[in-house]
């Protein structure tokens, strides 16, 4: 499982997807979410809104990454 620290109190999942670089774009990554299963806490997600916070699991691709409030602002 894979760390991915964020120093906010949430991240959008689209935005995640980008971070980790599984999408190129905003754009891609609305489709991208209709067209693979993803999930979040064991559950499928399809809103590329729906906020991942502190402590959250995604699935994609077969890989989970864990989300991590580092607590520091930039």
């Amino acid at each position: 499982m894979k760390t991915v620290e964020i120093n906010t109190e949430y991240i959008k999942l689209d935005q995640f997807l980008k971070l980790e670089n599984i999408v190129e774009s905003g754009g891609h990554a609305k489709s991208f979410i209709l067209e693979n299963e993803i999930l979040v806490n064991g559950e499928v997600e399809f809103r590329r809104g729906r906020k991942l916070r502190n402590g959250d699991v995604v699935k994609v691709k077969g890989q989970e990454y864990k989300i991590l409030h580092t607590g520091e602002q930039m």
